[in-house]
């Protein structure tokens, strides 16, 4: 699989994520500063409440913005044998049911799926504590992580 087709997804599911983010902000700033919205008494607090609002998805806005820059700075390499698994390596692990999964590790804040064909790809940001058990790990290596309500075991298949 492509890494940088996969970037790709992830820059355009977050640049989505933004023009929602950015397109409530502006919404509830319209509500908060709206003529009909002035409060009339101390319990009137619709505008006040709606500009609270516009500042928590500004804030959002700004935080998917410094992810995004994130991700374009991102530059995933090859697979390196000699380090283990890195931050950009595409890693492939098999639970105790038989399970496949394919992971791709990225830069923080990037995570969500990703469908390519019949395939799903999981991106986990470096915040993950799936990916920080992962990091150094090898093809055949065995990693353990608390994920509710038990710890899984999963191997490393395959790496790219």
């Amino acid at each position: 699989m492509d890494k940088f087709w996969l970037q790709q997804q992830v820059l355009e599911r977050l640049a989505e994520d933004l023009l929602q983010a950015e397109q409530a902000a502006r919404t509830a700033h319209e509500t908060a500063t709206h003529e009909e919205n002035i409060a009339e008494n101390k319990y009137d607090t619709l505008g006040l409440e709606a500009a609270y609002l516009a500042t928590g998805q500004a804030r959002r806005a700004d935080a998917i913005r410094q992810v995004m820059t994130q991700w374009r700075r991102f530059r995933p390499g090859a697979f390196d044998g000699s380090q283990g698994i890195q931050i950009g390596a595409l890693v492939c692990l098999v639970d105790a049911d038989d399970r496949q999964q394919q992971l791709f590790l990225g830069p923080a804040g990037g995570s969500m799926k990703l469908t390519h064909g019949d395939r799903v790809v999981q991106v986990i940001s470096s915040e993950a504590p799936l990916d920080r058990a992962l990091l150094g790990k090898f093809e055949g290596d065995e990693v353990s992580v608390q994920m509710p309500p038990a710890r899984r075991r999963f191997e490393v298949l395959r790496v790219q």
